[in-house]
């Protein structure tokens, strides 16, 4: 049983800290994106330095303090905060932000945890480098969330989710005790990669509070194009032809539905279609080449030989780097459409590649059954991560459907389990998919994550709550 951070632990864990580390927190990390719920803690902690984030794990475990990680509070499954429960201590890394070292001829940095995600790849492109993790929320989102959360992205396909860019971490374990694995090595066979069971465990197994991140050249060349499909399967085969003909050069690969055009028109009409008339589906493609191609005719010679075979109708080849910043910003501004629409129930799912045409009718048919709704899905096809919405008709709102949110969210994640997929592709499960992972996991693995829990935290004060029940 957990203790309530109150005022007398406080006063024990300010004792202990310099000051103004301590005080009560903010509405801001009271809350989720989605505003969906509201959380709760005691004291907000805003430390400086992995000693001071030491001390106030060992005080927390001491009393039996949960302890809430706060990173950017970008998280989309509740993560990052508490509804119920006794009160913990919301533990934020924000005011560690140092650049800890730069290795550009081992393209390797070493970044605090609570360095934004925007400000790691500044620092990479002042080195002539490039940290190929994107999000959408990247201004904000800070790097030990990212790992945290093993975070994905537009830049999957390419380079791999957070955890295929980390080379090692610095984290505090339950007991106190410092985890130093900040190692800049490519090779490290000496014993079990605890690096890999931090990352993506959402702070349910330690503090992660700094990381040795791999950076990768940047491209001399780079050319985005928008291209109109028939449907989802040209879209692969599309996908396919492209990596044949620049094999590892594809840097991006993300498919748009024709709702996503319309839902722009209807909440961000200054994000234009370059289209007459919005295409049913299209694709996002991104190329990163050497200086030895010329970047235009590389893509125009892709698009010439799709449209031969019946893959491409129609498209909008970037001649500018504002023209490419034009076509990003329609794939980037989808999400806060979305938002300003209002979703019913919104599903970051991963599947089989070849399965992806066939699950786009066949879960349009198993809603269709259950209502009328409007129907989003786009995402980063390259990696089968599909972000599959479903909203309202016009003229009503979420709350009208508030009913039918547990039969839709069931209905979808039903299909992506029987599927072969995943009903966590990114987002993690945070507090709003504990249910989904006891209903699709593994027994297994549940079993394995659950041992794993109770050995390195068996107070359970790292997060209480998140990924597995309490």
């Amino acid at each position: 049983m957990l203790n309530p951070a109150d005022a007398a632990f406080a006063e024990r864990l300010a004792a202990r800290l310099p000051d103004g580390r301590l005080r009560a927190p903010e509405a801001r990390y009271l809350e989720e994106p989605r505003g969906r719920w509201m959380g709760q803690g005691g004291f907000l902690a805003l430390p400086r330095s992995t000693a001071e984030v030491q001390t106030i794990v060992q005080t927390c475990a001491e009393a039996r303090v949960g302890i809430l990680p706060w990173g950017g509070g970008t998280g989309l499954v509740g993560g990052q905060i508490m509804p119920g429960g006794p009160a913990p201590v919301i533990l934020s890394l924000e005011r560690m932000e140092a650049l800890r070292g730069l290795w550009p001829e081992e393209n390797v940095l070493i970044a605090e945890a609570g360095m934004t995600l925007a400000a790691v790849q500044t620092a990479a492109e002042g080195a002539g480098r490039l940290f190929p993790l994107s999000l959408a929320s990247e201004g904000t989102a800070r790097i030990g969330g990212c790992l945290a959360t093993n975070a994905g992205g537009i830049g999957v396909l390419r380079h791999g989710n957070a955890r295929d860019l980390c080379l090692g971490v610095e984290a505090v374990l339950a007991d106190g005790s410092v985890l130093s694995g900040l190692k800049r090595l490519r090779k490290d066979n000496t014993g079990y990669d605890l690096r890999h069971l931090l990352i993506g465990s959402e702070g349910t197994l330690g503090i992660i509070t700094a990381a040795a991140l791999r950076m990768v050249p940047r491209p001399a060349v780079e050319v985005t194009a928008l291209l109109v499909v028939p449907d989802p399967a040209a879209a692969l085969r599309l996908l396919t032809l492209c990596q044949s003909r620049v094999p590892g050069m594809v840097s991006a690969f993300e498919l748009i539905a024709k709702m996503g055009f319309d839902f722009l028109a209807e909440t961000m009409p200054d994000v234009a279609c370059p289209f007459p008339a919005a295409p049913e589906w299209c694709v996002l493609l991104d190329l990163g080449l050497p200086s030895v191609f010329e970047a235009e005719a590389v893509m125009a010679g892709l698009y010439a030989e799709a449209e031969e075979a019946g893959l491409v109708l129609d498209g909008v080849i970037a001649a500018s780097e504002a023209q490419r910043a034009s076509l990003w910003r329609i794939r980037e501004s989808i999400p806060e459409a979305n938002r300003r629409v209002g979703s019913i129930s919104s599903h970051d799912i991963s599947l089989p590649l070849s399965a992806v045409p066939d699950f786009i009718p066949q879960a349009g048919a198993a809603l269709a059954r259950i209502g009328d709704f409007r129907i989003n899905c786009f995402g980063h096809l390259g990696d089968g991560n599909l972000h599959y919405n479903v909203f309202p008709r016009p003229g009503r709102t979420r709350r009208d459907h508030e009913a039918q949110r547990d039969a839709i969210k069931t209905s979808v994640h039903d299909l992506v389990h029987a599927m072969g997929g995943s009903v966590s592709a990114e987002h993690g499960i945070g507090r709003l998919k504990v249910g989904d992972l006891e209903r699709y996991g593994d027994p297994a693995k549940l079993a394995a994550m659950r041992a794993v829990k109770a050995a390195l935290d068996p107070s359970g004060i790292l997060n209480p709550g998140a990924v597995l029940r309490g």
